[in-house]
């Protein structure tokens, strides 16, 4: 956990406060696993602009993970941003997603932080962007090499290759 005070940021216009703290993620299980080795380290502010209270910041951290591809296992850093506006109430009884409503003006930062990491990470992870995967036959990684299995050909396209070869 970790609580900001944001009475004296809601009050004084212009007032920045600085953040600078880390986040154990190690718990989460996404990706069939737990690929937080290490804690997430946020830094930013949260600042009072015209009225207008933001949170402005950004979470750096590396995951552990196995390519979707050839399940090579490697690490990546990741910059997720946390922006949102912070308000004490609504006016209308809608949701809205623009603004976080904070009930106390002793906010808790981290589920806020989770949340945004949790949202932003891809869905599907590569080792790199142009990874061949594995020979669905031989289960050779591609990367290293092409492997000695007979490429097929795909039957829905039998139909043409015979009339292509009538034609000659």
């Amino acid at each position: 956990m970790y609580f900001v005070e944001l009475e004296p940021i809601f009050n004084n216009e212009g007032l920045a406060l600085p953040l600078d703290f880390t986040v154990d993620m190690s718990d989460c299980d996404i990706y069939g696993g737990h690929p937080f080795t290490s804690p997430v380290h946020v830094t930013g502010e949260i600042r009072n602009s015209t009225g207008i209270v933001s949170i402005i910041a950004k979470a750096d951290f590396t995951l552990n993970l196995t390519c979707d591809r050839c399940a090579a296992e490697f690490d990546r850093a990741f910059s997720t941003p946390i922006e949102h506006v912070l308000v004490t109430e609504l006016n209308n009884d809608e949701g809205n997603d623009e603004y976080i409503v904070v009930d106390s003006l002793r906010y808790d930062a981290e589920p806020l932080v989770r949340e945004d990491i949790l949202l932003n990470l891809p869905t599907k992870v590569l080792c790199r962007d142009d990874c061949l995967g594995i020979c669905p036959r031989c289960g050779k990684d591609l990367n290293d090499g092409p492997c000695d299995c007979k490429k097929e050909s795909d039957p829905r396209w039998d139909a043409l290759l015979q009339l292509t070869q009538e034609d000659q």
